[in-house]
């Protein structure tokens, strides 16, 4: 009778080296946590959870003193800004315990879709790995796109929370359309896809295809397809009851919303160039089973990607991770998929070397741990600094207070509490936003006259300007100076 073998030192070597760089990401992230950079979108999230933690029913415009309804306030947002009013908690500390409940739900449910796709230990890992480190050799950040410097400085956004959800979410309607689910576990899939939806709209899109992909995969009988009609019925209810703005308005927003993703249509090779490699495999599954779910997720992410690019609908490219991310997890699963072992170790060593090239790009992520001065120069030059924040105004500036302040400031000074007279990203929900930005764009402008710019303070409700210092005239008193050389002013009658 023959025993089996068991495995050589460098094959146990090859199992737990990836779980071993999978959990080395995972601490910096949570290290990453602590230090809670700040770009991007964190002011617009911080200010969302400052409305909800004093108002909950009725919160208003996030950003703006208007009474507006907001995207923003979304069922997970709820949560947090309820933890904020009950615990007292600054909002940057509930930002927190928000990152690390998102990064738990993200590498939990990249675990348990994993295991749908493959039953290798070594998968999940390597999943992971993927997704944080296969993209390209030019660094690409952007809320819902999963690479590690994204990831570092969004893990606190909802798109993290959702797409943690997401994943989960993959899970349990590839285990249900494989058998006679009953109907209460449909109910929950449709509750859960409304809920990640509500979320972050843009993800809840690439949950949206991921689904379609694995029902179509599945070839599920009548009973089944009748259960999943009842789930989306159930979930377009819920989008449609959810009382803190209107979802399904959406659906009409400005041009604003194609002029910022736009950039999304530029530079692909260098941004996910290693990608193709992902590609590559993914014509290996096709060619072992045509109803693959990977390739048919991949092909509906980017037929939606390539419409809004001939469209111009270019905020379709934010379904961009639909194809992205099952190009990912095929490299990942062709290590452990492949036929022979010669092929495997082949594809294993190939795929170590992008990730090494993917790693590379993405060094500067340790310096959101260590900062600019503890990095060797030749990581430094890679490090993107955050934003310095306006917590310098917050002795004089008090919650609900109108600043006046140009477009990256107001991305900000809303996060302490303020307003500011026009918000920092486009609101579809704003009907005067172009009056607004016109006005401050009026009051900055060198030539308006001082009687002009009093008018504008007037009419907005202004008690604070930030700005140069060439500002300083009629109307303003000085309070102090902030970095860049930034000036409070106090608006004086």
């Amino acid at each position: 009778m023959s025993r089996t073998q068991p495995p050589s030192g460098a094959a146990r070597a090859g199992r737990v080296l990836p779980q071993a760089a999978a959990a080395l990401v995972v601490a910096l992230l949570l290290l990453v946590i602590v230090r809670l950079p700040w770009a991007g979108d964190l002011g617009m999230h911080a200010a969302t959870v400052q409305r909800l933690s004093h108002n909950l029913f009725h919160p208003g415009n996030p950003l703006v003193d208007a009474d507006t309804p907001s995207p923003y306030y979304s069922p997970w947002m709820l949560v947090l800004g309820l933890v904020a009013k009950l615990t007292g908690l600054s909002v940057f500390v509930v930002l927190r315990l928000a990152a690390l409940a998102g990064l738990s739900l993200l590498v939990t449910g990249v675990w348990r879709y994993v295991r749908t796709l493959s039953s290798h230990g070594m998968a999940p890992a390597l999943a992971l790995l993927s997704l944080l480190f296969l993209w390209g050799p030019l660094l690409f950040n952007w809320s819902g796109f999963l690479g590690l410097n994204s990831l570092a400085l969004t893990v606190s956004y909802p798109s993290v929370f959702a797409l943690g959800l997401t994943f989960h979410f993959w899970a349990w309607v590839t285990r249900a359309t494989r058998g006679e689910t009953a109907w209460g576990r449909w109910l929950w899939l449709g509750v859960l896809w409304a809920l990640i939806l509500l979320c972050h709209q843009f993800t809840g899109v690439v949950a949206s295809l991921g689904a379609l992909a694995m029902v179509i995969a599945a070839r599920p009988s009548r009973p089944v397809l009748l259960r999943l009609s009842a789930a989306l019925a159930l979930g377009l209810l819920l989008l449609w009851l959810w009382p803190y703005y209107d979802f399904f308005s959406l659906f009409s927003a400005g041009a604003d919303l194609e002029a910022i993703h736009k950039p999304l249509y530029e530079d692909l090779a260098a941004r996910f160039g290693l990608v193709l490699l992902g590609v590559a495999a993914l014509v290996l599954r096709f060619r072992r089973d045509r109803w693959d779910p990977l390739v048919l997720f991949f092909a509906l992410g980017v037929l939606v990607f390539a419409a809004g690019g001939l469209s111009g609908h270019y905020s379709w490219g934010r379904a961009l991770p639909a194809a992205l991310i099952p190009a990912q997890l095929a490299a990942a699963l062709e290590v452990v998929s492949a036929g022979r072992r010669a092929v495997r170790v082949g594809w294993a060593c190939v795929l170590g070397a992008a990730l090494l090239v993917g790693a590379w790009t993405q060094v500067g992520t340790l310096g959101y741990v260590t900062g600019r001065a503890a990095l060797p120069s030749v990581v430094a030059s890679r490090y993107r600094t955050p934003w310095v924040g306006y917590h310098w105004i917050t002795p004089w500036v008090k919650y609900g207070d109108v600043v006046m302040a140009r477009t990256t400031p107001a991305r900000q000074i809303p996060a302490y509490g303020p307003y500011t007279v026009t918000p920092g990203y486009p609101d579809v929900f704003l009907p005067d936003a172009a009056r607004r930005e016109d006005a401050v764009a009026r009051y900055f402008a060198a030539g308006t006259p001082s009687a002009d710019r009093t008018g504008i303070l007037r009419e907005y409700g202004v008690k604070w300007v930030v700005g140069p210092g060439s500002l300083a005239g009629p109307g303003l008193r000085k309070v102090t100076v902030g970095p860049g050389s930034q000036v409070l002013y106090r608006v004086v009658p």
